[in-house]
């Protein structure tokens, strides 16, 4: 969960490392590090905080050299100080590295050192790393690039590390397994990142590295890629970046949270640009066409997610069911992976993720492939691990999310995975044509009813003051709005450290009932469509009891307005699209809170952004 950057070329590294960190922030906040090389000496900065300390750390160096790296950390091991910050140096002080991932068998390797004379300045796992390279490279006389390949044949675990050794000042050795890593080719130079985003005002020419493959970076040389256990070589393959500078800027708004919420109608217009045609009546998806048997033919389909992806995922379960009328279970990936799962040959697995690189549900996909399931991706990350290791899927394209609590990356998985559902139903003949022709316009319309619910901005903003004290929240949802209540809470918790939690609102009355009275707030989703004499029926047992309602309502109603005590009206839509539109209040209502009680709102303490790590 950790960025990495390095840099090696004619210009100097120092604002390029430090510019990529910043990018790369979103993906760990907790200390910051940058190695530079001037082709005499090696000079280190680091420190606990973020990029910005790091900044005002590194006066205190001189900053020239053409050749550097840099870390941003989430910590795993050893908690987050000036000490266990990378880069981490060997004993001799001749090698560097920045790593993001976890090396499992850390401890065994240690004592082995240990007992070599080693010493530990720090509590991390990759000073391990790095001096076990150092003593592959001494036993056996081997050069860099050999003895990082030897010393990682020795590791168990996840990573994506850098390696460079002042002896063989013109090189750069990458290596990776479970977490990503881009290289970025230039003019005589070459950029090297977790993502693209770091380097991508420098060259639109990126090769991004499979897992157990390595690459020895050179000044002035052809880049060689290896197999990390046989030493075999790889033909790299370069890909030209879908992304542009503007993309992950700002773009005038405070947060980038802020941002991407509006940009959800533009976000939910391109994933469905090109796949639906509610003119002709058509949904042409490659992935889905291309394998349609496997889907009609599926005893069961299986989602795998985490976080805001699994809420989408449960979505899916309503509409794939509601529509193609297949069986579908939801599954937490973390726990997928580990509960020796029942997968049969005929089961389609869809695996969801923003990133692509989320560790549990990469590996959840290699089980499932494994036991002979047919797995599809669903991710917003081109060239990710995910989109390489599924036999097929499908892209959304909210473009770059750098904000880690997701917004636009739900709506659009959810925008992909209703247009799976309606390109099935079509197929098995379980929707009449009138009613897919319905849901085909209807989804066409969203964009413009996002846009309009998101002019209830001012009207969240003023109740997320009366609010923003609150020590707990409750939201409610029945339906297809019961995920959206799940993932209304959890933007709550995430950016505003509010205990929040999200229930089906007729489960309110077997347990959470107890906890409310006249302080706290609950959220109720209560759209016209769906169940929605049942959620009155629920609301007039909140209002009993003297809890505070805020409640999300179809433009025009009457009923539930008079129950509650604050009410955010948006438009009307389908049951099925309504999470598409009820999610919007409730982001704006999270982040103004967020804002109100001086919270990090794209950074919020203890997350990071792509969970590359277990």
């Amino acid at each position: 969960m950790c960025g990495i950057v390095g840099y090696i070329g004619y210009r100097e590294a120092y604002p390029i490392v430090i510019k990529g960190l910043k990018r790369l922030e979103y993906r760990g906040y907790d200390s910051a590090g940058i190695m530079l090389y001037d082709g005499k000496e090696l000079k280190i900065s680091k420190t606990k905080g973020k990029v910005s300390d790091l900044e005002e750390k590194s006066k205190e160096i001189n900053t020239s050299g053409t050749i550097g790296m840099g870390h941003t950390r989430w910590a795993t091991h050893g908690v987050p100080n000036d000490v266990n910050s990378h880069p981490h140096l060997s004993n001799s002080g001749d090698l560097a590295i920045i790593h993001n991932g976890i090396i499992e068998n850390y401890e065994p390797l240690k004592k082995e050192l240990l007992k070599r004379g080693y010493t530990f300045q720090s509590d991390t796992d990759t000073e391990v790393l790095i001096n076990l390279i150092e003593e592959v490279q001494k036993k056996e006389n081997f050069k860099l690039g050999k003895a990082v390949q030897v010393a990682l044949n020795q590791v168990v675990g996840a990573y994506a590390i850098c390696v460079f050794d002042k002896k063989t000042p013109d090189e750069i050795v990458v290596a990776r397994l479970g977490s990503p890593l881009a290289i970025g080719v230039g003019e005589k130079e070459f950029f090297i990142a977790s993502d693209a985003s770091p380097f991508i005002e420098y060259t639109s020419n990126a090769i991004y590295l499979e897992d157990e493959e390595m690459a020895i970076v050179r000044l002035h040389k052809p880049l060689k890629i290896r197999k990390i256990k046989d030493d075999s070589l790889v033909d790299p393959y370069i890909q030209e970046l879908q992304m542009n500078l503007e993309q992950i800027e700002k773009g005038g708004y405070d947060h980038f949270m802020l941002k991407e919420i509006y940009e959800q109608p533009n976000v939910i217009k391109d994933t469905y640009r090109g796949r639906l045609h509610a003119n002709l009546g058509l949904i042409q998806m490659a992935g889905v066409e291309d394998n349609l048997e496997k889907f009609l033919h599926a005893e069961r389909i299986v989602i795998i997610a985490c976080g805001t992806s699994w809420h989408a995922g449960l979505v899916a379960e309503y509409v794939i069911e509601e529509f193609a009328r297949i069986p579908v279970e939801v599954e937490y990936a973390s726990e997928f992976r580990y509960r020796n799962p029942i997968i049969n040959k005929g089961d389609v697995v869809i695996a969801i993720s923003q990133s692509g690189e989320t560790a549990d549900t990469l590996a959840a996909i290699k089980l499932a492939k494994e036991r002979g399931a047919f797995v599809f991706g669903v991710c917003n990350v081109v060239g990710s691990s995910i989109s390489r290791e599924t036999n097929a899927g499908a892209y959304t394209h909210a473009g770059p999310e750098i904000g880690v609590a997701s917004t636009k990356a739900f709506t659009t998985q959810i925008t992909v995975l209703t247009m799976i559902a309606l390109r099935l139903a079509k197929a098995k003949g379980t929707l009449s044509n009138s009613d897919f022709h319905r849901y085909l316009q209807e989804l066409e319309t969203i964009p413009d009813k996002v846009k309009e619910a998101l002019e209830c901005n001012d009207k969240a903003k003023e109740i997320a003051a009366m609010f923003k004290d609150a020590p707990n929240c409750l939201y409610l949802g029945r339906g297809y709005n019961f995920p959206v209540a799940l993932e209304g809470a959890l933007k709550l918790k995430e950016i505003s450290y509010i205990h929040a939690e999200g229930y089906p609102a007729a489960e309110m009355k077997h347990g959470p009932i107890a906890l409310i009275d006249e302080q706290m707030p609950v959220v109720v989703i209560a759209p016209k469509q769906g169940h929605y004499d049942k959620v009155v029926s629920n609301i007039q047992e909140i209002k009993s009891r003297s809890g505070k309602i805020i409640a999300v309502v179809t433009k025009g109603d009457t009923q539930v307005k008079d129950l509650a005590d604050h009410v955010i009206e948006i438009p009307e839509t389908s049951d099925a699209l309504s999470p598409l539109i009820t999610t919007i209040p409730l982001q704006l209502l999270s982040y103004h809170i967020a804002v109100m009680r001086d919270c990090n709102v794209d950074q919020p303490r203890n997350l990071a952004k792509s969970v590359t790590v277990e």
